[in-house]
């Protein structure tokens, strides 16, 4: 009974597959004169035909039957103590499944040779194709289980790259994989710029933060690529684009800065009482259900009032009065009144800015930066212009840096422009150098040089 259930089962499935090859060949959805094995990709999948075969006999189907058959496939392999399961094994290990579906699964992994038969010893064994794609399977399944999607994705892609240059055969296309998604993420960092909004930049900044984790550990496996002989021109190519990419990607860090300075220049408070609208937001993005809000607000419904000619005339008769009155009342100057109290509002961001701006000033003039001395310094380590200083005040002042000789930012107005206007150079390197420093530890190397071609610091 169960054997005439799993062939009927497998007859069906077939006659299915059958049915759509005949109805919808390769060939129907090109052009006419056009054959498909012209076309270079088509090549590249007819040729790894078996491992796509593989991966249709998983996933044909609705998707309670590829949860049985991936189920069905990933106990049998979990077990690396055996290599061999006779049905009893395997009635034992999956008795939680009827046994009409465990030999329609069975059957059908056997057709499509996931699962090899030994009839010699009766016995079933995952095959080297089974394996294959039950790792590829893993690894993405798992890094899918992160929170962050797009931080999953990034990892999944630099493991495969990864991977197969471990191996020795890394290709172009899985380097153009990585590469657009790179593009994609800064395409993204650019609209969350352009946009102005102050949570979509702080939630880029977050995402751009990951992923300049991944563009250092990604670096490691460029120069290892482009210092492989046996990649060929393409494969260099691709890896040069890459690395472009990730520089554009950690360029934007300025951009970012730019912005959300910006932004906090143009912060509305709501009189002294501290709060802004950017705290008003986010205290309304907190409930997830706005109109919630309004309940019990309004105690009584409203009542419309309606007006008769006669009061309207009576209500116009008052105040043509009292504008009267008004008009006619003493005309003398007001008494005088002492000036309202009024508290400084300005963010402490703006004064440390205002401070980073004047050392620098003094270094560009020549001054006493970063030591009294009556001739300056033609240029210091960074080091020496940053610190000392907390890890956040080094951090917001290294942020800065970038603005030096900006010629964008230069024809503004305001602190940033003024920065990017003094005749100051700012060339840093890849390596670092360790501080003794009770809040930084390490930092890397770099310098501020004078402009002298440029002329003084601007006034």
């Amino acid at each position: 009974m169960i054997e005439t259930l799993a062939g009927a089962a497998l007859a069906a499935d077939s006659l299915t597959l059958g049915q759509d090859d005949d109805a919808d060949s390769l060939q129907a959805h090109f052009h006419a004169g056009i054959s498909a094995d012209e076309i270079e990709q088509v090549f590249h999948l007819k040729r790894a035909q078996p491992t796509l075969q593989a991966f249709t006999a998983l996933f044909h189907g609705g998707s309670d039957g590829v949860l049985i058959r991936l189920l069905v496939l990933r106990e049998l392999a979990a077990d690396s103590s055996v290599s061999a399961f006779s049905r009893a094994d395997i009635n034992t290990r999956l008795a939680y499944l009827i046994p009409e579906s465990l030999e329609t699964v069975l059957t059908r992994l056997r057709t499509h040779g996931l699962l090899a038969w030994d009839a010699q010893g009766a016995v079933y064994r995952v095959t080297p194709m089974a394996r294959n794609v039950l790792a590829a399977l893993e690894t993405l399944l798992s890094m899918g289980q992160a929170d962050n999607g797009d931080d999953a994705d990034m990892g999944f892609l630099l493991s495969q790259v990864a991977g197969a240059h471990a191996v020795g055969g890394v290709t172009v296309d899985q380097l153009k994989h990585l590469l657009g998604r790179l593009v994609d993420l800064t395409e993204e960092f650019r609209d969350a710029i352009a946009s102005g909004s102050e949570f979509r930049l702080r939630t880029s900044q977050s995402k751009w933060h990951m992923a300049c984790d991944w563009v250092e550990k990604g670096s490691e496996i460029l120069r290892a690529i482009l210092a492989d002989e046996r990649a060929d021109g393409a494969t260099h190519k691709a890896a040069q684009a890459i690395g472009r990419a990730q520089s554009a990607l950690l360029n934007m860090q300025g951009m970012f800065s730019r912005a959300l300075n910006q932004i906090e220049r143009q912060r509305v408070h709501l009189g002294q009482s501290g709060l802004s609208t950017t705290d008003v937001k986010r205290w309304l993005l907190a409930h997830e259900d706005l109109s919630s809000l309004a309940q019990d607000a309004i105690d009584r419904p409203v009542v419309p009032l309606f007006a008769t000619p006669a009061e309207m005339i009576d209500v116009a008769e008052t105040e043509l009065l009292a504008e009267r009155h008004a008009v006619a009342g003493p005309a003398g100057l007001p008494t005088g009144e002492d000036a309202p109290l009024t508290v400084n509002d300005s963010p402490a961001i703006q004064a440390e800015l205002d401070d980073w701006l004047a050392r620098l000033s003094d270094f560009a003039n020549l001054g006493n930066f970063p030591s009294f001395s009556e001739i300056g310094p033609k240029s210091v380590p960074i080091q020496d212009s940053l610190l000392p200083a907390t890890f956040a005040i080094a951090s917001y002042r290294a942020s800065l840096l970038p603005l030096l000789g900006d010629a964008a930012e230069a024809r503004l107005q305001g602190a940033t422009a003024q920065l990017a206007r003094l005749p100051i150079t700012f060339a840093p390197t890849d390596d670092m150098v360790a501080l003794n420093d009770p809040h930084v530890a390490a930092m890397s190397i770099a310098t501020l040089s004078l402009d002298l071609e440029s002329g003084p610091a601007d006034e």
